[in-house]
């Protein structure tokens, strides 16, 4: 093992984070390849009121799925893929797609079956993958999550399921054991597996039997300092590393733009929404597993939010504001735990923002006595909105 395994157990610890935040959150699942609905708005911080959910986990090691999307009349609708690294590599939907019920097989790595497809083929990069399906909530929501099917084109054939970690492993390098399992499982693309190269010293690539057992205390010591030592980074850059705010407004547009090697249907493969290397990307993609797991890309929706108001100050329901956001949704959320107090849809003009209705009657948009935030959400937004030169308007106080 090298001598300098503290600093390279630390960048593993990045690397691989995502990937292992990843199978826990998809080993929360009790079926494989079937949809889950969220039949109501959740309850949770900073819960969206616009969509309902439909989450399908999916194991193709048992063969493609078909998947049936279906028209929804114009109601805003998304289908985000996510392989087991949380690149985002598809999107169908309202934005890039014509509103009718469709069918695609869904195929996993290398796959090269005789069957001619009837559907749309969207090669999946990872035998294990997350399928979000978002629709406009209302009346009707409920019909269309249930239309939502998927079909294994094989349903006899056994699932490989997870991968488990070996046994003996002594807790605190249970990391980089279930890192092991995890390369192996879900190799990258051939631009990543050179890059992974570096962490061979580590013991990540050790076929048959996991060398962590038996690892001697000084290196022991050594590994676990160093994933100690990625944590910390971890945090440090979960906490700083957002785009600092703009009139009062924090927009992470580029925050999940660390896919640079999977591009299927309704993502852009552009210089502006691919982060220039991979050190870049690897950082922002451990941040967005740290911080919002399975976010979409901005090009898809944003969802700019502010704590205070034109002046710096936090904003709070002892005043009035105003506001004249883009179409969109604006939401007020109570301070401390982010809980939504209420939403109203936006059409580019004019919003009052205070806890009492306006005697005028404008726009209202109603919010808590004590501290608030907001946050505006614009699904397929114009072009302007995502251009960097774009800047949101102030929260401005009423005096």
């Amino acid at each position: 093992m090298s001598d300098d395994l503290p600093a390279l157990a630390a960048e593993a610890f990045g690397y691989g984070y995502p990937l292992l935040q990843d199978l826990q959150a998809v080993g929360t699942t009790t079926v494989f390849n079937a949809f889950a609905h969220e039949r109501t708005v959740p309850a949770g911080p900073n819960a969206n009121p616009d969509l309902l959910c439909s989450t399908a986990q999916l194991d193709l090691s048992g063969g493609p799925l078909w998947l049936r999307v279906p028209g929804t009349g114009g109601r805003y609708h998304v289908v985000q893929f996510i392989d087991a690294w949380t690149h985002n590599f598809a999107y169908v939907g309202s934005r890039t797609t014509p509103d009718e019920p469709r069918e695609y097989l869904l195929v996993p790595p290398a796959w090269a079956g005789r069957e001619e497809p009837a559907a749309e083929v969207i090669r999946v990069p990872t035998m294990i993958a997350t399928l979000i399906a978002r629709f406009a909530a209302g009346p009707g929501a409920h019909e269309l999550q249930d239309a939502l099917t998927m079909q294994r084109m094989y349903p006899r054939v056994p699932l490989d399921g997870l991968p488990v970690p070996q046994p003996g492993v002594p807790d605190d390098l249970m990391f980089l054991e279930a890192l092991r399992r995890g390369l192996s499982a879900f190799p990258p693309s051939p631009a990543e597996r050179r890059y992974q190269r570096r962490f061979a010293p580590l013991g990540l690539f050790a076929d048959g039997n996991s060398p962590y057992p038996t690892v001697p205390r000084e290196q022991r010591l050594a590994l676990r300092a160093g994933l100690d030592r990625g944590r910390e980074a971890l945090e440090e850059a979960a906490t700083t590393g957002h785009a600092a705010p703009v009139n009062g407004w924090t927009n992470d547009r580029h925050a999940f733009d660390y896919n640079l090697d999977h591009f299927g249907p309704g993502t852009v493969d552009t210089p502006l929404w691919t982060l220039p290397d991979r050190d870049s990307a690897h950082l922002a993609r451990a941040v967005a597993a740290r911080t919002r797991l399975w976010g979409n890309h901005a090009y898809e929706a944003v969802y700019p939010a502010a704590h205070k108001d034109r002046d710096g100050a936090r904003l709070t329901g002892a005043r009035a504001y105003t506001l004249r956001p883009p179409a969109g949704t604006l939401a007020s959320y109570a301070a401390p735990d982010a809980h939504l107090f209420r939403s109203v849809a936006t059409d580019g003009g004019v919003v009052r923002i205070q806890p009492d209705p306006p005697g005028d009657g404008a726009p209202w948009l109603p919010t808590p006595r004590g501290e608030f935030h907001l946050i505006l959400r614009v699904y397929s937004p114009p072009e302007a909105l995502l251009r960097d030169e774009y800047e949101l308007p102030p929260v401005v106080p009423i005096p």
